[in-house]
């Protein structure tokens, strides 16, 4: 089999998780141990998130004429890439907090809904909450001045009764 059919699979996945990714964030792992890498991948999987080490140059060949081939730049070394289809910033957070107790694991970039964000970037990425958080804390703040507002008209009506 020549190697360029062995390369087209491996490629084909690559385009598969990249297809319909909400985000898609790239880190040098280069200095984690198996046992951390282990942990890493367990959370990922539990989030539903895809966590994978591929080559540069598939990634490269993968991202051709997408949003994600901004990610071109940095892809030298060492290089694992997160896809996420539901939640964009989930990656940058669970990364986030897994690198404080694995400082090798560093952001190189990453792109959310078509636009890069590079080391800095990615780290601000990872304070955003998810949207059901901030759908929550929405609803709260609407619900809050609409629940004191019922209990004032609710008092007057009690004192003029």
């Amino acid at each position: 089999m020549a190697k360029v059919e062995l390369k087209a699979p491996i490629i084909d996945e690559i385009k598969g998780n990249a297809d319909g990714a909400a985000s898609i964030v790239v880190v040098n792992y280069c200095g984690l141990t198996v046992e951390q890498d282990t942990r890493l991948r367990k959370t990922f999987r539990e989030a539903g998130i895809v966590y994978k080490v591929y080559k540069n140059t598939f990634l490269k060949r993968a991202f051709e004429g997408t949003d994600f081939a901004q990610l071109d730049k940095v892809l030298d070394g060492p290089t694992a890439v997160a896809f996420s289809k539901d939640d964009a910033t989930a990656p940058y957070r669970i990364l986030a907090d897994f690198m404080k107790d694995a400082p090798a694991l560093v952001f190189k970039a990453g792109v959310v809904d078509g636009e890069y964000y590079d080391e800095n970037g990615c780290k601000v990425l990872a304070t955003i909450p998810s949207k059901d958080v901030l759908i929550s804390k929405l609803l709260g703040s609407i619900k809050s001045p609409l629940s004191n507002l019922a209990r004032v008209l609710s008092q007057i009506a009690e004192r003029q009764a």
